[in-house]
């Protein structure tokens, strides 16, 4: 994503308490950064984080080599804070394993506010099923990297 058109994502964005929202964010340049289970496992563990800090629930992720699907509750945040906080210390929890020093994240993510109306499993669905659609994987339980509420 060009970072100078970062600033269009934000337009319209509104973080309503308990509101439910899919949330997806991409590595610097798509670099496939979590290809090997121990950089995976460090988001995962910031990811959770989140969780603990009760800023959201996590209702169903997968993170992919090069992105992160998350469709959440929101709690006690914003979705900036939520995300603000989640890339940095993911970022943080990657240098400490080795990783060079460099961006991981792109600027900015997408949302989209979830009404009652939308039907949230079809949404989960969705983002667990991205394995297979990216052709990793012939069977959703082969893929480590993902978790939804319902399972």
């Amino acid at each position: 994503m060009d970072c100078a058109k970062s600033h269009l994502l934000r337009r319209g964005r509104f973080s309503q308490p308990s509101g439910i929202y899919l949330l997806t964010t991409v590595t610097n340049n798509r670099q496939r950064t979590f290809t090997d289970l121990w950089s995976a496992r460090a988001v995962i563990s910031e990811l959770r984080q989140t969780e603990r800090e009760d800023a959201c629930q996590s209702l169903a992720w997968v993170l992919m080599p090069d992105h992160l699907h998350w469709l959440i509750q929101l709690k006690e945040s914003t979705l900036c804070t939520v995300m603000r906080r989640f890339k940095s210390r993911s970022s943080h929890a990657l240098y400490k394993q080795g990783l060079p020093r460099q961006r991981v994240w792109q600027p900015g993510y997408q949302d989209c506010a979830l009404r009652k109306e939308d039907d949230i499993l079809r949404v989960a669905r969705y983002v667990i099923c991205n394995p297979l659609r990216a052709g990793l994987v012939s069977r959703i339980g082969d893929y480590p990297h993902w978790d939804a509420v319902w399972v």
